[in-house]
């Protein structure tokens, strides 16, 4: 309930201020809101708009989402090694020191978000750290770095923003052609209107996106084989393959929206939408390192 709460709260919040910020740019540059150009400038700030406040906000939410519990003095041994494991690896990746948490789950996964390289955030999951040996938290830890490290959150946002803006637009482009054939085939001129209209552009992006998330997916894939990698420089090769292997010995993890994307593990029925490439394939890409 606490993350559907957060989810309606961030959607009403970012609507709103892509709301006004919509209305500066069609006043400061005069575009006709009814024109091609129009519409285009809309689907291009709320889909880059969205983007880039998820991303802006994805520590603050991450935080609330998963009540990520931040070390900042260490109470114990195992806060104490994870600190210092975390410092060590962004001054090897030569980034700004990220907030490190842990949080309360039985799965082992672990997370990298925040806006920039200089300003992120790597959190792990109680479940991990009972069920992985050190040398295998260290190499999910490198993972998570180096996914900070290569800036994979920034060209994430990118490539969504580019995604939404043109499933917009395509949604109500179409949506617009199959009003205007029903007006033609109909003397009445009873096109698409009010509701039905709502509704076939809202078909419409949903067949759209599914397509679009191929393209998505495939990148995010592309990213995980380079976090592997980056792990693999920073503590070898064999700890990373381990880790891996870990992974698969044990239950799925369940990590909601973006997150999905940066944490170590993810899931999907057809290798087309996964997040994530199988297992077995990246330990086979590590091995031929």
């Amino acid at each position: 309930m606490k993350r559907i709460i957060l989810f309606i709260a961030t959607n009403l919040a970012v609507v709103l201020v892509l709301g006004v910020v919509l209305n500066i740019v069609f006043s400061m540059l005069g575009i006709d809101r009814s024109s091609i150009t129009g519409l285009l400038v809309f689907c291009a700030v709320f889909g880059f708009g969205g983007a880039f406040i998820s991303l802006l906000i994805s520590k603050w939410m991450a935080k609330r989402a998963y009540n990520v519990q931040i070390i900042e003095q260490p109470r114990n041994e195992l806060e104490h090694w994870l600190l210092s494991t975390v410092t060590r690896q962004a001054q090897q990746a030569g980034i700004g020191m990220p907030e490190v948490g842990i949080y309360d789950s039985p799965d082992m996964n672990a997370f990298a978000t925040g806006a920039s390289r200089n300003s992120s955030l790597v959190a792990v999951s109680t479940g991990l750290m009972r069920s992985m040996s050190r040398d295998e938290a260290e190499a999910v830890l490198a993972h998570e770095v180096s996914h900070i490290a290569n800036g994979d959150m920034v060209t994430m946002t990118l490539l969504q923003g580019v995604v939404n803006t043109f499933v917009m637009f395509f949604a109500r482009i179409v949506a617009n052609l199959i009003s205007s054939a029903m007006n033609k085939d109909n003397e009445e001129g009873g096109g698409l209107g009010g509701i039905a209209y709502f509704g076939v552009v809202m078909v419409l992006e949903l067949v759209f996106g599914m397509l679009a998330s191929i393209i998505v997916m495939w990148f995010s894939r592309y990213r995980e084989y380079r976090a592997d990698e980056g792990s693999a420089r920073l503590v070898g090769k064999d700890k990373m393959i381990a880790a891996l292997q870990r992974l698969g010995q044990g239950s799925q993890a369940e990590l909601d929206g973006s997150l999905a994307a940066f944490g170590i593990n993810g899931q999907g029925k057809s290798e087309l939408f996964m997040s994530h490439p199988p297992l077995e394939k990246r330990i086979q890409s590590l091995r031929n390192l």
